[in-house]
């Protein structure tokens, strides 16, 4: 193709002067810094709420999403809530982007037994402190400024997901549903899943619900997790669904719609 041609073709596509003075921005939510004494600096917490939030005095479910960053998983994950209602098959719900800056720091408790990887991420290990940054700043901020209900949800995806499993053991009473999408639970020559037996027998009465999933990954420990579930007390109700078809790459949009059709479907729209 000739240089002419290839420069009528770019300006045949190029949008218009008038085209770009009535362009109007696509918003699906808005961004806002949350000053953290636990953290030390402003964090950024993404917020969508449903269509109807505006017009109505309801109270609505949260999902609180890690690695809810704009250039992480917080649009894909509100296009779901968005859609769902839409077509019938969820209830509404709040979506609250929590953006990770250190994954590594923020999402894995510290390696004690596996001494290379201790070595290659020397800042990991801050999951704790997160958790409380989620806890006692996050949940706040959002239970202020919002009108919520009591069933709300943590949802991640890998080294995200390994933190959703290790607040349900470590801290249950935190959220009332919890999605973990392929979690690392590799992590640390699997001492999670080392840990997990007394941790599950003792999540006491309070019911609890988790979506567990793998995709066709090898030595992830989910396998290993989801047996241990098979002692948990009745008061936590899971559901494993492994994605043999998916890869670590593409299989949290598909659990993530799945979960969240489990959790709020559209029956229980109030």
């Amino acid at each position: 193709m000739r240089l002419g041609h290839l420069m009528a073709v770019a300006l045949a596509l190029a949008p218009t002067a008038a085209t770009a003075q009535t362009a109007s921005p696509i918003v699906i939510g808005q961004s806002y810094p949350l000053a953290s004494k636990i953290m030390g600096v402003d964090r950024t917490i993404n917020v969508y709420l449903p269509p109807s939030y505006a017009t109505s005095t309801a109270r609505y479910p949260v999902v609180y999403l890690l690695d809810g960053g704009v250039a992480q998983d917080f649009h894909h994950i509100s296009g779901l809530a968005q859609l769902g209602p839409i077509a019938d098959t969820m209830r509404e719900v709040i979506v609250v982007g929590i953006e990770t800056v250190d994954r590594q720091s923020e999402l894995t408790f510290k390696p004690v037994h596996d001494a290379k990887l201790a070595a290659d991420y020397p800042n990991a290990g801050r999951s704790a402190r997160f958790r409380r940054f989620v806890a006692d700043e996050v949940k706040p901020w959002v239970a202020a400024h919002y009108r919520t209900d009591d069933d709300d949800a943590l949802m991640g995806e890998s080294l995200a997901g390994l933190f959703v499993v290790e607040t349900l053991l470590r801290e249950p009473g935190l959220f009332r549903r919890y999605v973990a999408v392929s979690p690392s639970l590799w992590w640390d020559n699997g001492a999670l899943n080392a840990a997990a037996p007394p941790l599950i027998a003792g999540l006491g009465d309070r019911e609890r619900w988790l979506y567990l999933t793998v995709a066709n990954e090898r030595g992830m420990g989910v396998d290993t997790f989801a047996e241990a579930l098979k002692a948990a007390p009745k008061s936590l109700h899971w559901r494993f669904v492994p994605r043999p078809r998916e890869t670590h790459g593409t299989t949290f949009h598909y659990a993530a719609l799945e979960a969240l059709r489990v959790f709020y479907p559209a029956s229980e729209a109030k």
